[in-house]
């Protein structure tokens, strides 16, 4: 598998730099500042980088399985999209936090993670009465009762 390369440009000496764990596909991410709020409140939080992603690739941002067990917030739009023209020295990548309770974030807190993907490839949609397979057992459904 080829090696691809992130450039990235960290905004605060402070900020603990990030670390691809061996093995591991996702990439965390910590918070750039101390964060105190309210309950339903949401604020977008700095992750301190900015990052140039490879061309024809995009980063794909979630929550840490953590983050709402310790922390009670949660990413506000689900997941997170940031594409490879999003790469400006100014383009500081971002969390968009909602809290469900009242919380204190510490600067350098693993909030979140990321991995990139290539793009989706060009696409045509081929329309048919009938797809011939059979049915799963509903949305939401693997099948089993």
């Amino acid at each position: 598998m080829e090696t691809k390369t992130i450039k990235i440009k960290y905004h605060d000496d402070d900020i603990i730099r990030i670390e691809r764990v061996a093995g591991g596909d996702w990439i965390d991410l910590r918070t750039a500042q101390d964060t105190l709020l309210e309950a339903g409140q949401f604020k977008m939080i700095p992750l301190g980088v900015s990052m140039e992603l490879p061309e024809g690739y995009e980063a794909l941002v979630i929550p840490r399985s953590s983050t709402f067990k310790k922390y009670g917030v949660l990413l506000s739009n689900s997941i997170g999209l940031i594409d490879e023209a999003y790469k400006g020295d100014g383009d500081v990548w971002q969390f968009p936090a909602y809290a469900t309770r009242e919380v204190f974030i510490p600067k350098n807190t693993r909030i979140c993670q990321f991995r990139i993907i290539e793009h989706q490839p060009e696409i045509e949609f081929e329309e048919v009465f009938v797809l011939g397979n059979g049915d799963r057992g509903g949305f939401g459904s693997t099948g089993e009762i």
